[in-house]
């Protein structure tokens, strides 16, 4: 990442880490053509301001396409003249000020069958989900701002209703990881899994009540309890192979669990497996299910047939120190 205001540079490699991400700073064109020459085989995409004291990061892009072609170049400027050319430069450009959103796009299709499918691999520590035991809950007037957003009531995360039931539950239970891994174990006995029990309607007070669900419910009841307790908590889905655990002999599919805000970072739980995990693959992160929908039809749609895997690539004379490769 080259940016030469420090506290933007700082935010935004914390928005980058947090999608997975392992940044290399640069506060120049100079200095990220020197990180490249030493590392470029180690880098898989450069962000870069436009607007910069001596090379501008267009400049650098175009160096970097002549040089390292391979390496796409993403660049970014809250200046209007540079947003109003930015269609000539041949660069994707992302506007500023800037947060960590979904990927939406749309497809016109025709009328007949139609097939959507992607397949790649992806590279995980191997490690299972960080446990962060002393992880501290923070007060309300404490929290960054873009945060508060996921204390808020939403679609599927009732806390109005959910409010009391949660501070009965949960009130005496220590605040922090303590009290997030209560309301886990909580949901993950109050509900029965079942794929007869799927329903796109339910929100979490329905689950809370019916006492049964598929994954979703289970993310969403934990999110509306966490955030009934000001934990701000957000809704995941994406993959999650059987990797490390016994397989199940049911048919895969996408998985949602959910993340809560404690001591300054986001950490991973999940209700419905309720064990630490090797392998997740995010893909979207939100509110709630609305927020994350993998298709949204606008129009009659029927689908015919919906097929997903994970699997671990094994691969012979791996060095040990090369992280697990995951196949999707």
């Amino acid at each position: 990442m080259v940016e030469d205001n420090e506290p933007v540079g700082d935010f935004a490699s914390q928005l980058l880490e947090d999608l997975g991400y392992k940044t290399w700073r640069a506060a120049n064109a100079p200095e990220a053509i020197a990180v490249l020459e030493r590392s470029h085989a180690n880098i898989d995409i450069v962000f870069s301001d436009v607007v910069m004291p001596g090379i501008d990061g267009l400049e650098l892009g175009r160096q970097i396409r002549a040089r390292w072609p391979e390496i796409p170049v993403v660049l970014t400027s809250g200046y209007s003249h540079v947003l109003a050319d930015d269609s000539r430069h041949g660069f994707p450009l992302l506007h500023k000020p800037y947060s960590v959103k979904n990927i939406c796009t749309r497809m016109t299709l025709p009328a007949g069958r139609t097939t959507l499918s992607c397949d790649f691999t992806i590279a995980d520590s191997g490690l299972h989900d960080r446990q962060s035991p002393s992880a501290v809950q923070h007060e309300v007037r404490d929290l960054p701002s873009d945060v508060l957003i996921y204390l808020m009531g939403s679609r599927y995360c009732e806390t109005d209703l959910l409010c009391q039931k949660a501070w009965y539950h949960f009130g005496h239970i220590a605040p922090g990881w303590q009290r997030v891994q209560s309301i886990v174990d909580f949901v993950h006995q109050h509900l029965t899994y079942g794929y007869q029990y799927a329903r796109c309607t339910r929100t979490a007070w329905e689950a809370y009540n019916e006492r049964v669900g598929v994954c979703r419910d289970f993310a969403h009841l934990a999110v509306a309890l966490c955030r009934c307790m000001n934990i701000p908590a957000r809704y995941c889905s994406g993959y999650l192979g059987d990797i490390g655990v016994d397989p199940v002999d049911v048919p895969m599919d996408f998985h949602a669990w959910f993340e809560v805000y404690l001591g300054g970072e986001w950490h991973s739980f999940d209700a419905r497996h309720h064990v630490p995990r090797i392998g997740r693959i995010l893909m979207a992160c939100g509110r709630d299910a609305a927020d994350t929908a993998l298709t949204t039809a606008f129009g009659p749609m029927r689908l015919a047939s919906f097929k997903v895997h994970t699997d671990e690539v094994i691969q012979i004379g791996q060095h040990v120190d090369t992280p697990l490769t995951i196949a999707a």
